[in-house]
């Protein structure tokens, strides 16, 4: 399945380990039985329940943060004039498409601070496909605008707490930090990362990249890491498609891949 090409590129790379969701799914009900008993969740908010008085005790919260941010920026001035935002509102527009290892998506976020960003009706908690046709349950923002939607799973799952993937794919519009979004090819990649980089070649799904090559999207601001999955252009000949097969590696240079016209399908970043 496409996710699984990604992750898997990911965990063989030593960049993230199996999510705990995953590994419940597959352990024995006495394992699971045990692992709740000595890590006991913390609550459960379920987005349907949360009240008022949630959402604005953690907006509050988050306001006293920003204005110590600020405040302790250079040059800053003591005073705050911003001005609260109502709970029901949507996010700000600045907001709904850049992807950033901090600030709301900062491994330390939880679900409950993601409803308080973007507002309730934005949010929910559903199953979300997984590695192995396995279904996990994450927190989906905008899931009814497939130019907004994102996948955020948690180590957690029972809390909802702790990023551990940020799912970018299908329609959506919401880049990374340094700049990847759905829909570029590898040109434009390998601009971003500077030097060219290693992928596989395509299966059914497409292909993942392997190695950045010690380039720019090695490393991004916040300690997460960025897999990709890419699919050749339906518009390459048939033979050139058949020369980039998934038993084989290849740099982004390579003349083979380059008929083939590839473009970033999914993207994954991991903590």
């Amino acid at each position: 399945m496409r996710l699984r090409g990604i992750v898997v590129a990911l965990i063989a790379g030593g960049l993230i380990a199996l999510p705990a969701a995953l590994s419940a799914q597959q352990a024995a009900p006495a394992a699971r039985a045990k692992q709740q008993r000595t890590q006991p969740p913390e609550p459960d908010y379920d987005i349907e329940e949360l009240t008022p008085g949630q959402i604005q005790r953690a907006q509050e919260r988050e306001q006293r943060e920003q204005r110590a941010r600020r405040n302790a920026a250079p040059g800053s001035s003591a005073r705050d004039t911003t001005a609260t935002a109502p709970a029901s509102k949507a996010a700000p527009a600045s907001s709904a498409r850049a992807v950033a290892c901090s600030g709301v998506f900062a491994k330390d976020t939880t679900h409950l601070k993601l409803a308080t960003v973007f507002a309730v009706q934005n949010v929910t908690f559903t199953d979300v496909e997984a590695p192995d046709a396995a279904k996990v349950m994450a927190t989906v923002l905008f899931p009814k605008d497939p130019k907004r939607r994102l996948e955020v799973w948690w180590q957690n799952e029972a809390a909802r707490s702790g990023i551990y993937l940020i799912v970018i794919n299908g329609q959506s519009a919401w880049s990374t930090p340094k700049g990847l979004r759905l829909g570029l090819g590898l040109a434009a990649i390998e601009k971003l990362n500077g030097k060219p980089f290693k992928l596989k070649g395509f299966d059914k799904d497409g292909g993942s990249v392997t190695d950045w090559q010690e380039g720019a999207l090695a490393s991004l601001p916040g300690g997460c890491k960025v897999g990709v999955r890419l699919a050749p252009s339906p518009k390459a000949p048939q033979a050139a498609r058949e020369e980039v097969t998934s038993t084989k590696e290849f740099l982004s240079t390579d003349a083979s891949m380059r008929a083939a016209a590839p473009a970033i399908a999914e993207i994954i970043l991991g903590y």
